[in-house]
């Protein structure tokens, strides 16, 4: 993040115009797997026995994508524009699990 809080302006508007173009070529290439595309997430509230409280997460935003394995899922996200063009340090792929029937 400090390397992109670095830029000038000008340079920045260009990375971001680079990172939206790169993460709609992704778009484009995974469309037939993405459920929900998803979108920015905005601050955090935790809640709990103790009542609601702002927190922070790395959470910055989220897909849903849909794959036969949870490995085939996590090697769409190899190079994504969220980490190589824009800040982002990484990507956490996680499966929904069926809900347990009693």
């Amino acid at each position: 993040m400090k390397a992109w809080q670095a830029l000038s302006e000008d340079e920045r508007r260009a990375k971001e115009r680079e990172g939206i173009a790169a993460w709609g070529a992704w778009v484009e290439k995974h469309k037939a797997a993405i459920v929900e595309m998803g979108g920015p997430l905005g601050k955090t509230k935790h809640v709990s026995n103790k009542g609601v409280e702002d927190v922070t997460n790395a959470l910055t935003a989220f897909t849903v994508v849909r794959s036969a394995s949870h490995e085939q899922a996590a090697r769409m996200f190899e190079g994504h524009p969220h980490f190589t063009v824009f800040p982002g340090e990484s990507i956490d792929v996680m499966p929904v699990l069926p809900i347990p029937q009693g």
